[in-house]
């Protein structure tokens, strides 16, 4: 067993990072293993851990560490209802189609508290209320049509007059029986359940290529080879060019942890209707009390982090004593074309290979969901929820217009951004800590000048679909704006669906 540092996917820490955990250092033995898990967030965790306890022979393979993901960057909110309301859902998939939804993100929910009490994990879960408040008019209709929805589906919610929040607003709801919890101490308990059930995990680890041959996947990872019966992409988004690509819309969220001069800190799981909208919950990290606040999403590469959190630091000023800003991150999650999740069989890929994604902002309760789904469908077992979150389902009425438009905007990027960077930039005005996409003697360049002004030019040129990527100041990262692939200052994958590394341009640019 070896100690390591945890690290994620920006250089922004989380509050969920302090933490260290052990894994297995092994080379994959020399046999045909049941299936392969690709990602060790949450969702590839614990698929795993169900396999293995099922009998299974596992192997986990991460690019990186446990929870480098957005399982590492979440606000790690547990509820019974999701970003896509339930009434939504009826309207693009019918009532069965909605009580389907509302059953399974219960069902996630249940699963996380179920591993919490057999595997004993000690990860700050806390049942909670929920709370959602209306502003103005519009949101007032807004909260009426999720109050209806939710109780359709058997949600319970109730209108109330109390929310812990110094917002004035309109009208509220209160949700019972909502929770939070520590992300990473919990997918470090399924790393202990799961290692000590006979799992292999193998980080630092890219999968590189899968070649099928007799129903068995081969997979290069590395100087790994590997082969198995069944492969789980629990990446978030599959590697490479796919259908899902122009399926779900990346998007970025910002996280703030603030300490309080008044030491009075609300009690509950907090969130307004505003567009996009913001949330507000309380944690301890070691010892500290601190209120959460997030939101502000947008597309990623769309928009100036810089801005996001600036105007969240604006908001958490102007209605809490703000005393410190302990904590300032951001992470990824992809939203679906027509509302729901898309788990189980990929698309156009050989029989055996599964994957899950567009779990809007509900990566916690739909993740663990999911894992339930794949790992009933590897074992043959079958789904109810395989049809309504069939990965290859076509809706062109209800996803259409969504549709058309998501991909007209990977499509105007791709052609504008290489029409809108300005000859006059130059590598000289680089200040230390930045980055630019610039143009120098003709030639296009993503360039970073580091501290100590050395630079570290590469191709802007994204590995996955040839867009042009964007520097993210505040991660310090190059993220493309079209499907969400993520870059290090050297190139480097840090998140798909790219599978190689932006070209680095060696030389003498300073």
């Amino acid at each position: 067993m070896t100690l390591i540092n945890l690290k994620r996917d920006g250089t922004r820490n989380s509050p969920w990072q302090s933490l260290s955990s052990s894994a297995a250092r092994v080379r994959p033995e020399d046999k045909i293993y049941d299936c392969l898990i690709v990602g060790a967030g949450i969702t590839g965790m614990t698929a795993a851990l169900l396999l293995q306890k099922a009998g299974k022979a596992t192997i986990i393979t991460e690019a990186h560490n446990t929870g480098f993901g957005t399982t590492g960057g979440t606000s790690a909110h547990i509820n019974t209802f999701a970003d896509t309301t339930y009434s939504e859902a009826e309207s693009a998939f019918g009532e069965e189609g909605a009580q389907g939804f509302a059953d399974a993100i219960n069902e996630g929910f249940e699963l996380i508290k179920t591993n919490i009490d057999i595997y004993g994990i000690k990860c700050d879960y806390e049942p909670k209320t929920g709370y959602l408040y209306s502003e103005n008019e519009d949101e007032v209709k807004m909260l009426d049509d999720l109050y209806q929805g939710a109780t359709k589906v058997g949600v319970p919610v109730k209108y109330t007059d109390e929310v812990p929040t110094p917002v004035p607003f309109q009208k509220a709801l209160a949700f019972d029986g909502q929770a939070q919890f520590h992300p990473i101490k919990y997918l470090k308990g399924l790393l202990k359940a799961y290692l000590e059930a006979g799992g292999t995990l193998l980080e630092n680890t890219l999968v590189e290529k899968i070649v099928t041959e007799d129903e068995i996947h081969n997979v290069q990872a590395g100087e790994n080879k590997i082969r198995a019966k069944n492969v789980i992409y629990a990446t978030h988004m599959p590697p490479n060019i796919n259908v899902l690509n122009f399926e779900c819309a990346p998007y970025r969220s910002y996280v703030l942890a603030v300490k309080l001069h008044s030491g009075k800190y609300p009690d509950g799981l907090i969130y307004d209707c505003q567009e996009p909208y913001h949330y507000v919950r309380t944690h301890v990290i070691d010892g500290q009390e601190l209120l959460l606040i997030g939101g502000l999403d947008h597309k990623t590469g769309h928009e100036e982090p810089e801005k996001a959190f600036g105007d969240l630091e604006k908001y958490a000023r102007k209605y809490y004593n703000v005393s410190s800003v302990k904590y300032r991150w951001s992470s990824q999650y992809y939203v679906p074309v027509d509302g729901l999740p898309y788990i189980g069989r990929m698309p156009l890929a050989a029989n055996g290979i599964y994957c899950a994604t567009g779990y809007n902002g509900n990566g916690m309760m739909l993740g663990s969901v999911a894992a339930q789904i794949l790992a009933d469908l590897v074992s043959g077992k079958g789904s109810k929820y395989e049809k309504l979150f069939n990965p290859g389902r076509i809706k062109p009425i209800d996803g259409f217009s969504e549709f058309v438009k998501e991909n007209a905007d990977v499509a105007y990027h791709f052609v504008a951004d290489r029409l809108n960077i300005k000859s006059t930039d130059s590598l000289n005005r680089l200040k230390p800590g930045t980055g630019k996409v610039v143009e120098v003697d003709g030639n296009k360049i993503a360039a970073y000048r580091d501290d100590d002004g050395a630079i570290h030019a590469l191709s802007p040129v994204c590995t996955h679909a040839a867009c042009i990527v964007s520097w993210n100041s505040e991660e310090k990262s190059w993220d493309c704006p079209c499907h969400g692939a993520r870059y290090d200052i050297d190139g480097n994958v840090l998140t798909g669906p790219a599978t190689k590394g932006l070209t680095r341009i060696s030389g003498d640019e300073n």
